[in-house]
């Protein structure tokens, strides 16, 4: 449980850094929001290709820079919304780990299938 307990610190340490981050912005630019963990995933995926494809360019105009600085904003909601879920199902897996330890199948089963919900969006 060591390597999860790290995983998770450093989740919450990058969603905090996030949060920070977002609340010095200057509020010009907002983004495209990620309401659900799918919308996320989406948004992430999407994103982050036409990101790459601008950094990949020998030269980056004035434009690209501003397309940059507008796709950012989206990946961060983004990636907020995703260090959000993976909190939770950091959580539910940890409760699927201490009910099986104590061969509760009730919650070995309800805490399981929720956390392999969000894990097959993540995976999917």
């Amino acid at each position: 449980m060591n390597r999860l307990n790290k995983a998770v610190s450093v989740l919450v340490l990058s969603a905090c850094a996030t949060a920070a981050t977002a609340t010095e912005k200057p509020d010009h630019f907002k983004g495209k929001e990620s309401r659900t963990l799918q919308e996320a995933v989406v948004n992430f995926a999407e994103y982050n290709a036409k990101l790459a494809y601008i950094v990949a360019k020998d030269e980056l105009s004035g434009a690209d820079m501003a397309e940059v600085h507008e796709l950012t904003y989206t990946i961060e909601n983004a990636l907020a919304k995703i260090n959000e879920a993976t909190e939770t199902m950091a959580v539910d897996l940890e409760e699927v780990h201490l009910a099986s330890e104590s061969a509760d199948v009730e919650t070995v089963k309800s805490r399981g299938k929720k956390f392999l919900e969000s894990a097959k969006i993540l995976i999917d």
